[in-house]
This record gives C-alpha cells, sequence and structure tokens, in this order.
C-alpha cells in the first residue's frame, strides 16, 4: 500500500544515465527493482523518498508509482486509473493535472485522448470519494504522469514540481548550457573521483566543476529545494526537515579538492565564479545569494581563471581528468567554428600529458575533427539534444 509507504518510485534520467543513477541509488541504499531507457524505478519508504529527492546527482525527476496494470482499450485505462487511491494521495482542496503522457509500441497511441480520459478518471474518484461536484482550478494541484509501455501503464504522481537539474545555483547559464544531472552523469561515467584532480577547459558557467565539487564535499545537490510532494497527503514536514538535517552534517566544505575550470569569455568566468559562490551556499546549508559577486578566497572551491583552452596547461603535477563540453554550432554561431574548435584541442595531450580526457559534444563527428579515435563512446541526452561522451587515454 502507498499509504505505508513501502512504495515504488520512478526516478527519470538522461537516456544514457541509467547505470550512474542506479548506482547513486545502490548507494543510498535503495533497492532497485529495473532500469530501462531514461528511467530506474526502486523501492522507497517514506524517508527515503525526500533522500533521493535531496541526494541523487543524476535523476531529472522523481514520481510515485500508483497503479500499474495491462491496458489496450480506454474502458480499461479508465478504470484502471479511478481503482488508484487518489483520495489517500491527494488532499482536500487540491486539484489534479496531467502533465504528461507517452506512449510507445501499444493499441493506445492518442495521446490527448489517454491524457483527458485519465483526468477524468482521477478527478471523478476524487469527486465521488468527497462528495463535490469538481475539483479545484488554483492552489496546488498535483501532476499525474502516464507511461504505456506495450500495452503496459504506469500512473505515477510527480514529487520533484521543478525539475532535480535546478539544483539553486546557476542563475545564468549561457546559451544552450550542459544540464547539471548530464554533468553529473559524466563525471560519474568517466569514473573520476576526488582524489584526482579535475580540469574543464571550457567551463562556461561551471556546470562541470561545481558538480565535482558538491560530489567531492558529499553535498546533496538539491537540500535546499522545495518539492511538490509537499503538497501532497503523506507529506511528512518534520520527516523532510530531519532528513535534510541529516544530509547537511555529512558535508566536509575543508576536504582538500583540485578542481579548475577556464574559458576565453569573460562573462562566462564571472556567471561561472558567482554560480560557485552560490553552490557553496547551498552545500553549506545556506540559501543562495543573487547576482554576480566577487570569487570566494577560500582554499578548496573549484578555480576559474580567464584563460583561451589553447594555453591551458596541466594546473598539476599529479595526472588528473579534463571532462568537458566545448562551444557546438548552437553556442558558436555556426558548425564550421565548432568543427575549428575540436581540431584546435588536438594538442591538448602534449599539455596534459598521462590525463584522461572526457568530452561531451552533441557532433558524433568530433573523432574526426579532434584526430584520434576515442577509446569509448557513449550516448547521453542533455535535455532533448542527443550528445556523445567521448573518452581518451592521453598518453
Amino acid at each position: 500500500m502507498v499509504t505505508s509507504f513501502n512504495a515504488t518510485l520512478v526516478a527519470l534520467c538522461a537516456v544514457g544515465a541509467e547505470k550512474p543513477l542506479s548506482n547513486e541509488l545502490r548507494k543510498l541504499g535503495f533497492s532497485v527493482i529495473a532500469g530501462s531507457f531514461g528511467r530506474v524505478r526502486f523501492r522507497s519508504d517514506l524517508a527515503g523518498v525526500y533522500r533521493a529527492l535531496m541526494s541523487l546527482r543524476t535523476a531529472d525527476r522523481l514520481l510515485l508509482e500508483i497503479a500499474a496494470f495491462p491496458s489496450d482499450n480506454f474502458d480499461t485505462l479508465f478504470e484502471g486509473v479511478r481503482s488508484a487511491p487518489w483520495e489517500d494521495l491527494i488532499p482536500a482542496g487540491a486539484g489534479v493535472r496531467v502533465g504528461k503522457v507517452r506512449t510507445n509500441r501499444s493499441k493506445l497511441t492518442a495521446e490527448t485522448t489517454i491524457q483527458a480520459m485519465v483526468h477524468k478518471a482521477a478527478a471523478l474518484r476524487l469527486c465521488e470519494k468527497r462528495a463535490i461536484n469538481r475539483l479545484p482550478e488554483t492552489g496546488f494541484i498535483a501532476e499525474i504522469r502516464v507511461y504505456i509501455e506495450k500495452d503496459q501503464v504506469s500512473v505515477s504522481l510527480d514529487l520533484s514540481g521543478d525539475p532535480l537539474f535546478k539544483r539553486g545555483y546557476r542563475s545564468e547559464g549561457g546559451v544552450a548550457p550542459l544540464r547539471e544531472t548530464t554533468a553529473a552523469a559524466i563525471l560519474l561515467l568517466a569514473n573520476w573521483r576526488r582524489k584526482f584532480p579535475l580540469y574543464d577547459p571550457f567551463c562556461g558557467s561551471g556546470t562541470i566543476a561545481i558538480e565535482a565539487a558538491l560530489y567531492a564535499w558529499d553535498a546533496a545537490p538539491c537540500s535546499m529545494r522545495t518539492f511538490a510532494v509537499s503538497g501532497l497527503a503523506f507529506h511528512n514536514e518534520l520527516l523532510e526537515k530531519k532528513t535534510r538535517e541529516e544530509l547537511l552534517a555529512k558535508v566536509d566544505v575543508n576536504r582538500v579538492i583540485r578542481i579548475y575550470g577556464s574559458d576565453a569569455d569573460a562573462r562566462s568566468v564571472s556567471i561561472a565564479r558567482a554560480n560557485i559562490n552560490r553552490a557553496y551556499e547551498i552545500a553549506l546549508g545556506k540559501k543562495p545569494s543573487s547576482g554576480i559577486h566577487a570569487e570566494l578566497k577560500l582554499p578548496f572551491v573549484p578555480n576559474i581563471r580567464m584563460t583561451p583552452m589553447e594555453d591551458a596547461v596541466a594546473p598539476d603535477k599529479e595526472a588528473g581528468f579534463i571532462i568537458t563540453n566545448p562551444p557546438y554550432g548552437k553556442r558558436l554561431g555556426g558548425k564550421t567554428e565548432a568543427e575549428a574548435t575540436y581540431g584546435r584541442m588536438a594538442g591538448i595531450g602534449t599539455r596534459f600529458p598521462r590525463w584522461k580526457l572526457g568530452v561531451v559534444t552533441d557532433d558524433p563527428g568530433f573523432e574526426s575533427f579532434f584526430g584520434k579515435q576515442a577509446d569509448s563512446c557513449k550516448e547521453i541526452t542533455n535535455g532533448s539534444m542527443t550528445s556523445y561522451f567521448f573518452q581518451y587515454d592521453m598518453v
């Protein structure tokens, strides 16, 4: 039963990030049920819900699965949704909306009709249970999500609200930025650990460096966020507060970290430094400041400088990791400029001997312009964009 909260949750992620997300969940003590494209299902109690919402680095959204049943027609869809215990989940005075419908290899394909049918079934049950004629259309509105795969229906409630890549530290991301959750995923895919130096020569707004720092500090990336679960009937404010306090107590910003970034654009460097300030405040459990201000004068925060990639040299004698998202056509103004940038990266190995290189880009032809075949390449989505993570062992 959902009300006893031994429930099935679904963590959504970038396609290609399922393995690091599954590993995260296991490390946090959850029992993983199964993973598929862009999602991992697992079991959790209510304390785990808050822990997952605040702690997961690679998940974009967290859902509570409240009904799962076979259906190949609208009658069984309606009855399956209507039989869910909506009155135990949606508080009095709240409304519902169907925010997302996805169907694949199923007889039910009309997404707008599915959306209307699911809303009607959930609303009818709530109105009958509460002896009202219609649900409120203002105030808290719970979001329902429906996924149908091979005629198997999964109906869920969104627990996140704003997507989990919205950590709160980035006020400006520039043009087509790398999502925070995708940045976290590529760090884990690259097997970077805090004992190794890390450098991003195209740091932009600082996302890769900041996600690495949060990971190195053991800082839950969404510890200062609010979530949609707080509007649902089973929300426990004291348990949420306790979970947040426990996570903040584990943070150690005094750990020695060697995380560096640079960019040729002065405005990007300024934004990155401001974002680092806000991320540091979040890690300490403070509400992030607004505006752009001076770089933190502390020993163990990411060090960001204004340096063109061609002038970047290894900032540490020990071999480490270069992980970067170089500018591509949409950010540079054209594919030709992006390809020229990839070509200029070819000499980076001589300046970073024995370092590992990881490059995430939307260009599947990166290797031909870089001039060297990657040791491995993995597809990973960044929002709606298909990207590729090329990895090299530079010798």
